[in-house]
């Protein structure tokens, strides 16, 4: 299929795509594969001699990886101005698959095979630190490279198939802990009445102790290796491509996607904002970056990764049967089909109805688990209370907050605006899922009312700052905050 003059080559144009959010899918792998595997590497560690492994060490290495995902969408402007889009993505399948193998194997080289102890878990902590980088890009790199490359009128949609790809990579890692563990069964961990410290019961089955974790972490070697391969077979965003002063290169791949009567009208608006490597943070007002920044933080505060990386445990403490991983596992179709919700509506509804909607939606479904657990009801009604929690975070806050940060900034700040906010987002991830065992611990009820508080609160915010940006191009988000800026002035 040929590319037109008022038609681009949309094959090419999807293909592009894909391989960019094959990168979504390996964000989502990575931080979902600890839901399946957290209850076994807690139980190997507890095994441990020369330390007490608790539950606030456990909330750290269940969660360590996302300080390296801080360091990773801190670094992306850097990497995204520096390496170039492509190259950061390069990078990041890289630490993905370094990460997976060392975390199947942290004994590599250094440390006895199978004895737990606290050198072994310092390793452990720094491969899913790697890998965290590796997200870290990915989350940053993948929405941008997306939103460069696609025409305004569907920019939304394929920029939403970004987070599609990380809820898909979720739901794959789910099913694959699912094969994973088969037969077997999560470890027992027992308290100690006395002390309060935890044991691994000798009832319980030692193959997820020593083995099933392991296999776990390794699985995500095999999405890495073909996403590093298949960045070799796309091109150079034209936006950045312009920066480089390479415009030939830019025009032709505008060409391609977007047929030649719009190429060159795209390319003379991008060479008027392309002065990304001169122009100050905030040369458009403090207001634009606060707004980047508080839409990260908003859709980690919601408490939604709480939901995700403790799915099981969750789904099991609410009464589901068979250890929660069959729940696990039905989430996640759920979560999928309603973020195809997203995709098909964010270019037709818009940005703002679809967040200020699944807000509500989120905190209706938070209220009613943090009701259940005051009630002390269990089964059904609970375990589908967290589907819609998680139902409407798809639909809204999951793709459309990556929407918004890719498309919101102008062309000439974009690079290190996204890093802020993104490393912002992970920030505000970690700080949630380290304290949500804890705070699970102290009080579901409490943890969910919370979650539910700060939705109404996120609902309040979009109506009140977030500005609509559907059918906008990426300089007319440079023309609307300049206006304001001199309105302001």
């Amino acid at each position: 299929m040929g590319f037109t003059q008022d038609e681009g080559d949309k094959l090419y144009l999807y293909s592009i795509t894909t391989v960019a959010i094959i990168g979504g899918l390996l964000f989502g792998y990575d931080t979902a594969v600890i839901s399946g595997a957290e209850k076994g590497l807690e139980a190997f560690f507890l095994t441990a001699t020369d330390f007490q492994y608790d539950k606030v060490l456990h909330g750290i290495t269940s969660s360590s990886a996302l300080i390296g995902c801080v360091i990773g969408g801190a670094i992306s402007g850097m990497c995204s101005s520096r390496l170039g889009r492509r190259n950061s993505l390069r990078l990041a399948s890289v630490l993905f698959f370094l990460s997976a193998l060392g975390s199947y194997y942290p004994e590599f080289l250094f440390f006895e095979y199978g004895k737990a102890d606290w050198n072994l878990l310092i390793a452990f902590n720094l491969y899913r630190i790697l890998g965290g980088v590796g997200v870290g890009l990915a989350s940053a790199v993948c929405p941008m490279y997306i939103a460069e490359i696609a025409p305004s009128n569907i920019r939304g949609t394929l920029v939403s198939c970004n987070q599609f790809a990380i809820i898909f990579g979720m739901l794959v890692v789910y099913f694959v802990n699912y094969l994973i563990m088969g037969d077997h069964l999560n470890p027992i961990l027992v308290k100690d009445a006395a002390t309060g410290a935890m044991s691994v019961s000798p009832e319980s089955d030692m193959w997820t102790v020593y083995e099933g974790w392991r296999y776990m972490f390794g699985s995500e070697a095999f999405p890495a290796a073909l996403f590093g391969l298949l960045l070799f077979f796309v091109p150079k965003t034209p936006r950045y491509l312009v920066l480089c002063g390479e415009e030939e290169k830019a025009y032709g791949i505008l060409e391609k996607i977007n047929g030649s009567k719009l190429a060159g009208k795209i390319l003379e608006e991008i060479k008027l904002t392309s002065k990304e490597k001169t122009e100050k943070l905030f040369t458009y007002g403090v207001a634009v970056i606060v707004i980047g920044i508080m839409l990260s933080v908003f859709q980690q505060a919601i408490g939604i990764n709480a939901v995700l990386y403790y799915a099981p445990r969750i789904f099991e403490g609410a009464g589901a049967e068979g250890g929660g991983m069959m729940q696990t596992v039905i989430m996640g179709i759920v979560n999928i089909v309603f973020t195809l919700v997203a995709i098909f509506t964010v270019d037709k509804f818009g940005r703002k109805p679809l967040l200020i909607i699944g807000s509500l939606g989120m905190a209706l479904g938070a209220f009613a688990v943090a009701l259940c657990d005051q009630m002390g009801v269990k089964g059904i009604f609970p375990v589908l209370s967290i589907i819609v929690y998680a139902a409407f975070f798809m639909m809204s806050w999951g793709p459309i907050c990556w929407v918004l940060i890719a498309e919101i900034f102008p062309n000439t700040i974009r690079g290190q605006a996204v890093a802020i906010a993104v490393a912002f987002q992970w920030v505000f991830n970690y700080l949630v899922s380290s304290t949500f065992p804890p705070l699970y611990d102290f009080s579901p009820m409490f943890a969910y009312s919370l979650y539910g508080i700060i939705c109404l609160l996120a609902a309040l915010f979009v109506w009140r700052s977030v500005p609509e940006t559907k059918g906008k191009t990426l300089e007319d988000m440079t023309e609307l905050w300049r206006s304001r800026l001199q309105k302001k002035n």
